[in-house]
């Protein structure tokens, strides 16, 4: 937004420094009934109304980010499923249902191969595991959107794919967000504000970032109003 020769050298510094690390992508998938999980076969159910969490254990969610943290797609992925069309069934024709998978641990940064090489591959990795506990997923299915890492950068601006705008470690949180010095949601450019995942507190559907962002503006707004 802002050419980099109106920003001051140790501001540029210390955004160029932020830690990004993306490991999560999505595969959005159009089913033609909805997913019969094992463990409750009455469809539809309350468990088709959440969130279901693919992570038996915490040894199995260990070894997924084993894989990641040496720059390997997870062999075996934990997953975040939702069926949209189950509370929502404009989102999908009658009788037609949608499936988001949240994919984790899928490291922006390869250790070999590419993204563009892996989109499928992994995609039909994401598929298989999921049909371990959703059995009639592969015939259910109508089409699928892989949205790996790379994707989310290039088609939505996330750098490194960090839904967040930047980890939420404790060098990166309250006046550390999303740079020391420049914690109040204001920049070295007059009129300009963060109002994001990456100015505190952070990520998540939370809408406390704008709101903090739009109280800066309103408490600056004497000066920056032009009468």
């Amino acid at each position: 937004m802002v050419e980099t020769d109106h920003l001051p050298v140790e501001f540029r510094r210390a955004v160029a420094a932020i830690k990004m690390h993306g490991a999560a992508m999505k595969v959005n998938c159009a089913l033609s009934e909805l997913p019969r999980w094992a463990a409750a076969d009455q469809t539809p159910g309350p468990h088709h109304r959440g969130s279901t969490y693919v992570g038996p254990s915490i040894d199995y969610v260990e070894d997924a980010f084993l894989d990641a943290k040496y720059g390997r797609p997870s062999e075996h992925p934990w997953l975040e499923v939702v069926t949209q069309s189950v509370l929502d069934p404009s989102v999908a024709p009658p009788g037609k249902h949608t499936l988001s998978i949240y994919v984790q641990y899928s490291p922006y940064h390869l250790a070999a191969g590419s993204w563009d090489e892996l989109r499928e591959p992994y995609g039909d990795r994401v598929i298989e595991t999921l049909s371990e506990y959703a059995p009639n997923l592969p015939k259910a299915m109508l089409a699928r959107d892989v949205i790996t890492p790379l994707d989310l950068e290039r088609r939505f601006g996330l750098t490194e794919a960090h839904q967040s705008h930047g980890e939420m470690g404790p060098d990166q949180f309250f006046s550390f967000r999303p740079v020391p010095g420049w914690s109040n949601y204001r920049t070295p450019v007059p009129g300009l504000y963060l109002c994001g995942a990456g100015t505190h507190p952070g990520g998540g559907v939370s809408g406390a970032p704008g709101y903090n962002g739009a109280h800066a503006v309103l408490e600056d707004w004497p000066k920056l109003k032009v009468h």
